[in-house]
């Protein structure tokens, strides 16, 4: 399982609500590290019980290279406001919309970043509007639903959730959950400080588990869809992983006909697993998919 090492945004790096046409999202946005040489922007989105703090490990090493990194919680997520109960809020064509709208607001063509749940909101948004976007990358996300040891774990949160409240569900997480897993919370969650994953936890909205954990277990295959989009892919993942077996991957990637990494020594969380490789990873791609970002010549608007 994924080890986030902290929750504290690295050095330099800003938490702030980043302001859009669809509402404020909690983010945490890093910038490019003195000296280096601006090479774009790259929006981040968590997966499933996930956040943005996945991310904190990735931002200094991205930084040297070049690349503005904005994570985001989305709608219901942690530290992003969004409805306790009302479901049809996080239908994926919202949260995709919500997603151009991150995009809109950060003000230039952003490389995507979408792990797991994450990937699935990041395509949807591209095969509604591919133009904001310099390139997509689905790390550890699959082209449809996932296995069904998953489903399974996702219906019993979501079962949990129609009769206990967000407390009790973690609680009874804790209890069930092997010993060396005992801090991780669900699906997408790591092994951090006890105190600031069961915040993370208490701060998702259980409308947006259920929802979106819906959607995980019934996810069609677009895969074809976003192949034809005129876009850079980049399909990353670890050597193992039990959400969507890299078989699948590798073949998804294929289908894209994307750039493929596997991540040696990682699972299901690359960022944080094996966070420099990853890293190193998504920079290597994003600077051979899109050139370096000029900066305003004088006497030009």
């Amino acid at each position: 399982m994924s080890r986030p090492p902290t929750f504290t945004p690295p050095p330099g790096a800003r938490a702030y609500s980043l302001r859009t046409a669809r509402g404020e999202f909690a983010a945490v946005d890093s910038p490019v590290a003195d000296g280096a040489a601006p090479r774009g922007t790259a929006l981040l989105l968590p997966g499933f019980t996930g956040s943005k703090e996945d991310f904190n490990p990735l931002h200094e090493v991205l930084g040297a290279r070049g690349y503005r990194t904005v994570a985001v919680d989305g709608r219901g997520q942690y530290e992003s406001q969004g409805p306790e109960h009302d479901e049809s809020a996080y239908a994926q064509a919202e949260l995709a919309q919500d997603v151009l709208a991150q995009a809109a607001a950060l003000g230039t063509p952003v490389h995507l970043v979408g792990h797991s749940l994450g990937g699935q909101i990041a395509r949807a948004a591209v095969l509604l509007d591919h133009a904001p976007f310099r390139s997509l990358t689905l790390m550890a996300s699959g082209p449809a639903q996932i296995s069904v040891s998953q489903q399974q774990r996702v219906k019993l949160l979501r079962d949990a959730l129609t009769v206990m409240d967000m407390a009790e569900v973690w609680e009874a997480i804790q209890a069930l959950e092997p010993p060396e897993e005992t801090d991780t919370g669900s699906l997408d969650a790591g092994l951090g400080d006890r105190e600031d994953l069961r915040r993370r936890w208490m701060g998702n909205k259980p409308a947006q588990l259920l929802a979106t954990g819906r959607q995980l277990c019934t996810e069609p295959d677009r895969v074809a869809e976003l192949a034809a989009l005129p876009l850079p892919f980049h399909v990353l993942s670890g050597s193992s992983d039990d959400t969507w077996p890299v078989p699948l991957l590798d073949d998804m990637a294929l289908r894209l006909r994307a750039h493929r990494t596997v991540v040696q020594g990682a699972e299901h969380s690359p960022n944080t697993d094996q966070p420099l490789e990853t890293a190193r990873a998504f920079a290597d791609f994003w600077d051979r998919s899109a050139p370096a970002e000029q900066p305003p010549q004088a006497g030009r608007r």
